[in-house]
């Protein structure tokens, strides 16, 4: 196992650890974290998949925060999803990370249905910046990203040094490796339940307003934001030089 108690978040070697924890265990990659990172969370959107990482995370430590991303917008069948696993698994430390505009006060700043006027603006106000905010009082986070999801996170290390707001953190992808089919069977094998969605044809779940079903034979993620060219809500995307997004005024969109 890589060794990095008690090293500062600045001080540990991200892409040695990353390779070293290539060929490990998810939970074995989680203990990792927790024991390296001072100050760490697990991200989840209590989605089709995310039962897999919140139980792995129960069997390692349930007291670690695991921070949701409560838009405003998310189908009631999530909220619901979202109490259910909390209960199931023992997760003692949920936190709903809210934007700072309600989706009323949105509306009248920007105009109502921004997120189908400009979908990355909506994102930014309801997903980025309440996680980047949030992420101050911590020293990195895992996600549930894998690899095989998408071209654009076909490379995602299981470790890797971010910054955010000019803070270094670490990203940790425990599922990195893992492909759809290992997602199920874990799931299945733990009796874990399922999205109610999941059986509607959503194979992956977002804000009510961007998301639908798929047809047998569409990509997993051809749901998302369907129409467009856009395939992520901007969270899992790192910005070049910390590069900071550009503020929406009164009606501006971008």
């Amino acid at each position: 196992m890589v060794s990095g108690t008690d090293l500062a978040v600045g001080e540990l070697d991200a892409e040695a650890a990353s390779a070293q924890l290539e060929d490990a265990g998810a939970v074995e990659i989680l203990r990792w974290a927790i024991a390296s990172v001072p100050r760490f969370a697990v991200t989840s959107s209590f989605g089709a998949d995310s039962a897999v990482l919140l139980h792995l995370l129960s069997t390692v430590d349930p007291g670690v925060p695991v921070l949701f991303l409560e838009t405003g917008f998310h189908f009631p069948e999530t909220l619901r999803y979202r109490r259910e696993l909390v209960e199931l698994l023992g997760l003692r430390n949920l936190r709903d990370l809210k934007p700072v505009l309600t989706v009323a006060q949105q509306a009248g700043e920007h105009g109502g249905g921004l997120y189908l006027r400009d979908a990355d603006a909506c994102c930014e106000i309801r997903k980025v910046e309440p996680l980047n905010r949030a992420l101050r009082e911590f020293d990195g986070w895992a996600s549930g990203v894998r690899r095989d999801q998408t071209d654009e996170r076909a490379d995602t290390p299981i470790v890797k040094r971010v910054t955010r707001e000019g803070r270094e953190l670490l990203k940790v992808s425990p599922l990195a490796r893992w492909t759809a089919q290992e997602v199920e069977d874990y799931i299945d094998r733990h009796g874990l339940p399922r999205h109610p969605l999941a059986e509607a044809g959503y194979s992956s779940i977002g804000c009510a307003p961007c998301t639908r079903a798929v047809a047998p034979g569409e990509d997993p993620r051809a749901g998302r934001w369907a129409g467009s060219a856009k395939t992520e809500c901007g969270i899992h995307i790192e910005l070049p030089g910390d590069a900071v997004p550009l503020e929406l005024s009164e009606g501006s969109e971008r």
